[in-house]
């Protein structure tokens, strides 16, 4: 199928712009894409046109626009199992002050698309739309635990299993072993492995063909829950999880 030149380069500007890079100057974006700068400056003038790029007034520099964040919210609405989990994971909220969220898998990482944050424990590093690693989130592990062997062991092929705290898993041969258990068990834990000082509990979510799209969570602070409350958590969230897969048509 032949790419349409212009399109690609438009996008692959889009895609410069992650968590840690913001706001680039037109110098970055035409030494990353190794383009001249008039070539650069003509797309981001027309994909700022549309919405999907904007100027900083105060530096200059070029960052994402509103645009994304429509178009963003219009695909969230289209995932039903985001319509169908939400008033569970609010009420989860609710009842344990404890920060809930929804994920999906995209590629090699999680993704949250939705998430209630807990009055008795915020969590700030997590928003809707930022991808999360599979080895060393709760989320990520049942997803991972859930997925096809085939499509699991070609996606540790290339998986870095970066360490983010002292707790992380940092090899294939312990990510195997965790997703063994959480396969036996249906429950994941995530204890500071992630981001210290947080505790995370997990569970799959299945479709009406009992396939696990979807994981569910509940993320507390280790200040505010030992290690016994966190597995009385799991054991709560875990019949939330069924309770969103019996309203998605699943029978066990």
């Amino acid at each position: 199928m032949p790419i349409i030149q212009a399109v690609d380069r438009a996008l692959r500007i889009l895609d410069l712009f992650h968590e840690q890079t913001r706001e680039l100057k037109i110098s970055e974006i035409s030494a990353q894409m190794q383009l001249h700068k008039s070539t650069v400056h003509s797309l981001l003038k027309t994909l700022q046109l549309h919405g999907y790029i904007e100027q900083n007034p105060d530096t200059g520099q070029y960052r994402l626009g509103i645009k994304l964040i429509e178009r963003g919210q219009l695909l969230l609405q289209g995932f039903d199992i985001r319509t169908v989990a939400r008033p569970f994971l609010q009420q989860l909220s609710d009842d344990t002050g404890q920060t809930t969220h929804l994920v999906i898998i995209e590629g090699a990482h999680g993704v949250y698309i939705d998430k209630v944050e807990g009055a008795k424990a915020p969590i700030r590093y997590s928003r809707i739309g930022r991808s999360i690693p599979l080895h060393s989130s709760a989320c990520g592990k049942i997803l991972a635990a859930f997925m096809p062997s085939d499509q699991l062991l070609g996606l540790l092929e290339s998986y870095p299993f970066n360490s983010h705290t002292p707790h992380t898993i940092q090899s294939r041969e312990q990510f195997l072993q965790a997703l063994e258990q959480v396969h036996q068990e249906g429950i994941a834990y995530d204890r500071e492995e992630n981001e210290p000082g947080v505790r995370c509990a997990a569970a799959p979510i299945r479709n009406h063909a009992g396939e696990v799209t979807a994981a569910i969570s509940i993320s507390t602070t280790v200040s505010h829950v030992d290690e016994a409350a966190l597995d009385q958590l799991g054991l709560q969230l875990r019949q939330v999880a069924a309770s969103i897969s019996r309203q998605l048509g699943y029978t066990s």
